[in-house]
């Protein structure tokens, strides 16, 4: 099965889950988009979606800080959008698909004017065995009007490609997680999906 026909039907669950109307969320939805070099473990979980007339307009991120050589690094573990009406200052709600367990929140960045986000693309570091997995361990954003947001997560692996762009903005993401796996190598955060909206 394709991953935007999975996306698809993810979403329709989370209508029916979440008491939306179908009709309602698909007349704003337009796309999915995503990129080529997230991580292999985990699954994924529910999307979550913006308020109706809500774009994303900032982002924020959970990082583990390096554990040292003794410990299991994980890095990022969660994305937050924030979404806004207008001004980033007002009428902002957060969205958060499934998160890893460690780490801590960074402080939002945001867009500015009445610009949103459109791309994204994904530091990961590749498999390697042995040793500590760590898979996503940063995120960019690109705004309509150009800017680039990176968030402040760890360096391990490069920056891949950009993903596609959102006709209009951002409104929802799906995140792929992996559980915490006890004693042996965690990895949390290894992919995301973002969802574009038309209105």
């Amino acid at each position: 099965m394709e991953t935007g026909t999975r996306a698809k039907l993810l979403l329709l669950l989370w209508v029916l889950c979440c008491g939306h109307t179908l009709a309602d969320v698909l007349s704003r939805y337009a796309s999915v988009i995503e990129v080529t070099n997230g991580g292999p473990w985990g699954d994924w979980a529910w999307p979550e979606m913006c308020p109706d007339g809500y774009f994303a307009n900032g982002f924020s991120i959970k990082v583990e800080p390096s554990q040292g050589i003794a410990g299991d690094d994980t890095a990022l573990n969660g994305i937050r959008l924030h979404c806004t009406r207008g001004n980033a200052g007002h009428n902002t709600h957060a969205v958060e698909s499934k998160s890893g367990s460690w780490g801590v929140w960074s402080e939002p960045l945001w867009c500015l004017g009445n610009s949103f986000l459109v791309a994204f693309s994904l530091r990961v570091e590749p498999s390697k065995f042995p040793g500590d997995n760590t898979a996503v361990n940063n995120v960019r954003f690109r705004c309509s009007d150009g800017t680039e947001l990176e968030g402040p997560g760890m360096g391990w692996g490069d920056f891949g490609d950009w993903s596609n762009t959102c006709p209009k903005g951002a409104c929802g993401l799906q995140t792929k997680i992996e559980p915490s796996r006890g004693l042996l190598d965690d990895t949390a955060l290894n992919d995301v999906r973002i969802f574009c909206c038309l209105s």
